[in-house]
C-alpha cells in the first residue's frame, strides 16, 4: 500500500531529478565503503576484501542507472497512412517486488533498486532472510540520498513464504524480479502466472 500510494508522485518526477537522487546514493555509497563491507563481513561471512570489492561493484550499478535514467526514450514508428505517425514512449510500471539472495547481500540489492527507481517504479525489497542488516543500511543510504518515504519498502521475515505469496498475489505488484535458487524462482514464476505479472529471474547462477 505504502510502495502504491507513494507511486504517483514518483513517477511523475523527472529522469533527472531521480538520476540526481541516485548519483547521491552512488556518492554515499563511496564514503561509507568501509563500514558497509565491515557489515556484511560481520553478517555474511565474506572475507573483507571479497566485501569491500562487493560493495564497490554494488555502488557502480547505482551510478551506472543513474545515467541510464536520462536515457529513457521513446521512438516514431511509420504509419501506412501519409498523415500519422506513431509515438512509442517508455513508462514506470508500478509498484516493482524484489526478492535477493543472501549470497551477495549489497550488489543484488542495488542491482534490482537503481533500475527500478531510475525507471520512475516504486519498490518493496524482501532481503534474503541471513542478511538482512545490510539491506537495511543500504535503504538508509538511499533515503538519506533524498529517496521520499513510500519509494522504498523493506520487509524482512524469518519465513519468507507469506511474503512471496503476497508478492505473487496482490494486484498492486505489477513486476517481480528475483534472484536465487531454480527450485524458489520457478515457483514465483508459476504463482507470477496466473495474475500475468512481469517477471525477471536470475536462477541458479
Amino acid at each position: 500500500a505504502s510502495a502504491d500510494r507513494a507511486f504517483r508522485d514518483w513517477s511523475s518526477t523527472t529522469p533527472h531529478e531521480r538520476a540526481r537522487i541516485l548519483q547521491r546514493a552512488w556518492q554515499l555509497m563511496g564514503e561509507r565503503s568501509a563500514e558497509l563491507a565491515e557489515l556484511m563481513t560481520r553478517e555474511q561471512g565474506k572475507p573483507l576484501k571479497a566485501a569491500t570489492f562487493e560493495v564497490g561493484y554494488a555502488a557502480d550499478f547505482v551510478q551506472w542507472f543513474a545515467e541510464e535514467a536520462r536515457r529513457i526514450n521513446g521512438e516514431w514508428l511509420p504509419s501506412g497512412r501519409a498523415d500519422q505517425r506513431f509515438l512509442s514512449v517508455r513508462v514506470p510500471v508500478g509498484v516493482v517486488a524484489a526478492i535477493t539472495p543472501w549470497n551477495y547481500p549489497i550488489s543484488m540489492l542495488t542491482r534490482k533498486l537503481a533500475p527500478a527507481l531510475a525507471a520512475g517504479c516504486t519498490i518493496v525489497l524482501k532481503p534474503a532472510e541471513a542478511t538482512p542488516l545490510c539491506a537495511i543500511e543500504t535503504v538508509k543510504i538511499f533515503e538519506e540520498a533524498g529517496v521520499p518515504a513510500g519509494v522504498i519498502n523493506l520487509v524482512t521475515a524469518a519465513d519468507p513464504r507469506p511474503i512471496g505469496d503476497v508478492m505473487t498475489s496482490d494486484p498492486r505488484v505489477r513486476k517481480l524480479t528475483f534472484t536465487g535458487s531454480t527450485a524458489v524462482g520457478r515457483l514465483l514464476a508459476a504463482k507470477s502466472g496466473a495474475s500475468l505479472q512481469r517477471i525477471s529471474v536470475e536462477l541458479g547462477g
